[in-house]
This record gives C-alpha cells, sequence and structure tokens, in this order.
C-alpha cells in the first residue's frame, strides 16, 4: 500500500524508524525491539540507508522482512551521493521487484570512507534531483526529508524552503522534518512551507533524550537546537541514566501531545532501534492509539496476521 492511501484513510500517522544492525549482537537486540515495536500497529514504518549506501545490503534486507514476511507498509530510504544514474535505476528495479510502494529519497550524508563526487558527472549532487529522477521513470510514493531548523549547508532557511519546493515540484508526495526539540520552530516552519506553495503533508519527527551525550551529537549534527531550560536540565544528570530516561520521556510526551492538540498530522519517531521509551511515548496517545490500531487490523489481507 502507498503511504498516499494511508493518508486518505487516517488523519493522522504514527510511524517508526528503524537503522539495519551492524553486527550480530545488534542485530540480536534490533530483534527483539524491533518485535515489540511492530505490535504498536504503526501506520508505516521505515529503514535507514547508510552514508554511501554503505548499509544497502541490510537496508533491502530488512525492507523485504517487514513488507513480505511482516506484512507491514514499508519504506526504504535511498540516498544519492556518489550514486550513478545507472545504478540508481537498478536499485529502484530491485524494490519494484520486491513489492515496495514508498520509498524516502535523500542526498544523504558524504561517506566517511570516500571521497564526494562533487559535481557527480554521473549522477546527482541533490535530493531534488533524485526525486524527479524516480518520478519520471518509476511508480512510487515519494516521501523526501525537511528541516524546521534549515539544512546545516543551506544558507538561510529562505534559501532552504525555495529548494524544499522544487522537491515538492519535482514529485515528492509528503515530507518528514528531521528532529526537533521546540515546537515553535516546527509550526513556523509549516507556515513558511505554505506561504512557498507547499501544501503536502509535512510530519513531525520526534526523537526522546534518553542519551545526553549521543542527542548532543545528533543535534549538533542536524542543526537541531536543544532549549537552553532542557539542556541545562538534562545535563545536570547525563551520568544518571534512569533520571535521564524519565526527564526525556516525559520531555517527548509533552512535545508530542502539544503537536496532537495542534492538529500536527502524526509523529514519526526516531527509535534508534530502541522499544522500551517509543512503546511508553507511543502508549501515552492512548486515543490514538487506539484509533490507529483499528484500522491497521482492519488494512490486513487475509494471508497477514495481526503482530
Amino acid at each position: 500500500m502507498k503511504i498516499t492511501e494511508i493518508f486518505e484513510r487516517q488523519k493522522r500517522t504514527f510511524s517508526f524508524e528503524f537503522f539495519p544492525p551492524g553486527d550480530y549482537l545488534t542485530a540480536v537486540k534490533f530483534g527483539i525491539n524491533a518485535g515489540q515495536l511492530i505490535k504498536l500497529y504503526p501506520s508505516f514504518v521505515s529503514i535507514t540507508y547508510g552514508a554511501g549506501g554503505c548499509t544497502q545490503t541490510n537496508t533491502f534486507d530488512l525492507v523485504d522482512l517487514f513488507h513480505n514476511e511482516l506484512g507491514f507498509t514499508c519504506m526504504a530510504h535511498y540516498t544519492c551521493v556518489n550514486a550513478t544514474r545507472e545504478k540508481i535505476a537498478y536499485d529502484m528495479r530491485i524494490l519494484q521487484d520486491m513489492g515496495i510502494q514508498n520509498v524516502m529519497l535523500i542526498r544523504g550524508d558524504k561517506p566517511k570512507d570516500k571521497p564526494l563526487v562533487f559535481p557527480n558527472p554521473d549522477g546527482f549532487n541533490y535530493g531534488s534531483d533524485l526525486v524527479k529522477f524516480v518520478r519520471e521513470r518509476y511508480d512510487f510514493c515519494i516521501g523526501a526529508g525537511a528541516y524546521p531548523e534549515k539544512h546545516t549547508e543551506a544558507l538561510s532557511l529562505k534559501k532552504d524552503l525555495e529548494n524544499l519546493k522544487i522537491k515538492i515540484d519535482a514529485g515528492a508526495d509528503f515530507l518528514i522534518t528531521q528532529m526537533f526539540f521546540d515546537n515553535k520552530y516546527y509550526w513556523d516552519f509549516v507556515n513558511k512551507a505554505i506561504q512557498k506553495g507547499i501544501k503536502c503533508r509535512i510530519i513531525p519527527g520526534i526523537i526522546p533524550i534518553t542519551n545526553f551525550k549521543q542527542i548532543s551529537k545528533f543535534a549538533e549534527l542536524t542543526g537541531s537546537t536543544i532549549p537552553k531550560k532542557i539542556f541545562k536540565k538534562i545535563k545536570a544528570y547525563q551520568d544518571n541514566p534512569k533520571e535521564i530516561y524519565k526527564i526525556g520521556l516525559d520531555l517527548a510526551i509533552e512535545q508530542v501531545t502539544d503537536l496532537l492538540e495542534n492538529d500536527a498530522p502524526g509523529i514519526h519517531f526516531y527509535t534508534l532501534n530502541k522499544s522500551r521509551v517509543a512503546i511508553k511515548l507511543y502508549e501515552s496517545l492512548s486515543g490514538d492509539f487506539k484509533d490507529v490500531k483499528m484500522l491497521y487490523e482492519k488494512s490486513l489481507t487475509p494471508h497477514m496476521p495481526a503482530p
């Protein structure tokens, strides 16, 4: 099922993002955590794609597992950094043959172990070009990224929004935002996007703060601002995992509740492959959770039992 079809049935979607495990132990933990998370009846799940396609095989394997064996609507991330048009076309055919109908198309991070090819004469350097290429050749529902506080490489938020409009015009169907910790950034961004003529669904991406050093690093890499009062609060307990977990969960519940009360079109949970905090956060949305569960069960085909 295409995610745009889900939008027609669900005013709000609740989705989870996973990344491919890198070793055996991580794979075992992933299996346990993913098994718990998929019992929450997500509207869809997405699988990330490493810098320069470094996790491609694992990404495609997980997409195949979630879609064809577990029966979930699944979205495969795909990046164009250092990729050729020929390689992109080949990979899109693989996903198509798997029965995948949804892709998240982004430029992607610069690879750590290879030089960045710029300009790329055989491929693309911008996500909008990748979106255009795929839209013109394949029948995928296309998701793309958005940055409430602007992309770190953009000269300004105004310029970033102009580039985002190019991406939408190229064929993106909906947007999922980068993490943010102050909802005013999301609403200001949505209002400015509407003024630019961007009318698609913009789903807020949320990550609970459960590890001070990890979140601080993510925020630095993505340009996401951690409000001073939150930063000060969590820093005081950075060596106390239990207290950080409690504070982070409470803050996330407060943030998500505010978003939904103000009619955000759902939540995309960056799970970091961890289940406990995502489950607690999702189940705090009791009314929405029941609605999603009911819609999920109605969408199952006869050969797909509920997990």
